[in-house]
């Protein structure tokens, strides 16, 4: 899989480097189960190259800084190679300072937010990031799409597996219904709203809507604002409502925090100790035990790693012809 995004990457003007870091982005996205932003979302990836929303050659431009927080220019370029830069840069920062913050503004979809908690983690840093996105979430007690599913991610590092939240404040993530739309499949809750502005477990009305239901209700549509409130002032970048404006999504801003941990054993025993006492929960299905964040993901990898990558047929014919 990796080896066929990079030929094809390099095809569309990506340089050997930059193909392989993107093509090793999405195929850890399938491998890990995010299939909706892994192969699933490749193609879409493709097609923003062809319209010229993404520049494969644009390199991110330091433009302010305000104390430990810095402001970068992503200049269009893929936003999965942005990320991760920012990230790094604020994992620099907090080796050096104890906490380190990159706000980024003209940056592009950051395809699995949780990338970028698990390369905090995977670094020793606790890692937070979030991003704004185009209008596709009702403010409670609204009608018209006026907030983004804008994701949220929370990462910890633990030696026995990180502990990493990756979530959007719809619902479901618009992958997600497109998957769920893909296989034929009811949502298990609602997701959204119909024509006729009834809650709905069909991934295809939510998805014809644009009428994204956030979590919590009123507290997922709070949450969201002030998600976009925030990327919006530290990276002096787009705001939803600008990127809803121009009809399709891109030109997006995110911010990267990173924490370095003071005492790694201590809070290692923490961990284990909260960990230990949520799962001691008695299941309400005995065969799905209770799961931390990111818990499956490592599941899912290690299965994928013996089996291979399930994939979506079509799909996967689609690349193979590009």
């Amino acid at each position: 899989m990796k080896a066929r995004f990079t030929e094809i990457l390099l095809k569309h003007g990506f340089t050997s480097d930059k193909a392989a870091h993107c093509a090793r982005i999405f195929t850890e996205n399938s491998l890990d189960g995010v299939y909706t932003h892994g192969l699933n979302r490749f193609p879409a990836f493709i097609s923003t190259i062809q319209e010229g929303l993404v520049d494969c050659e644009a390199v991110p431009e330091l433009e302010g800084t305000n104390g430990l927080i810095e402001q970068w220019n992503g200049k269009l370029g893929p936003g999965m190679l942005n990320a991760e830069f920012c990230m790094a840069r604020a994992i620099s920062l907090a080796g050096e300072h104890g906490i380190g913050c990159v706000a980024v503004r003209n940056t592009n979809h950051w395809m699995r937010g949780g990338t970028y908690g698990w390369q905090a983690a995977n670094a020793g840093f606790i890692g937070i990031c979030f991003t704004n996105t185009i209008a596709n979430v009702p403010p409670w007690g609204g009608i018209d799409p006026r907030l983004g599913n804008n994701p949220l991610v929370i990462a910890v590092p633990r030696p026995g597996g990180p502990v990493v939240l990756d979530m959007a404040i719809s619902q479901f993530s618009f992958g997600k219904l497109m998957q769920y739309k893909s296989a034929g499949e009811e949502l298990p809750v609602s997701g959204g709203y119909d024509e006729n502005g009834d809650l709905s477990t069909n991934a295809s009305d939510v998805i014809s809507t644009k009428r994204l239901l956030p979590i919590g209700f009123w507290k997922g549509s709070g949450l969201s604002l002030m998600l976009d409130l925030l990327v919006t002032i530290l990276s002096k970048g787009q705001s939803t409502k600008e990127i809803s404006e121009k009809g399709k999504e891109y030109g997006i801003s995110q911010v990267f925090i990173s924490i370095r941990q003071d005492d790694p054993e201590l809070n290692a025993r923490l961990i284990e100790q909260i960990l230990d006492y949520t799962k001691s929960s008695r299941p309400r299905d005995a065969d799905k035990p209770v799961a931390y964040p990111g818990e499956n993901t490592l599941l899912t990898r290690r299965r994928n790693l013996e089996d291979g990558i399930p994939v979506d047929e079509e799909i996967w014919k689609n690349v193979l012809a590009m």
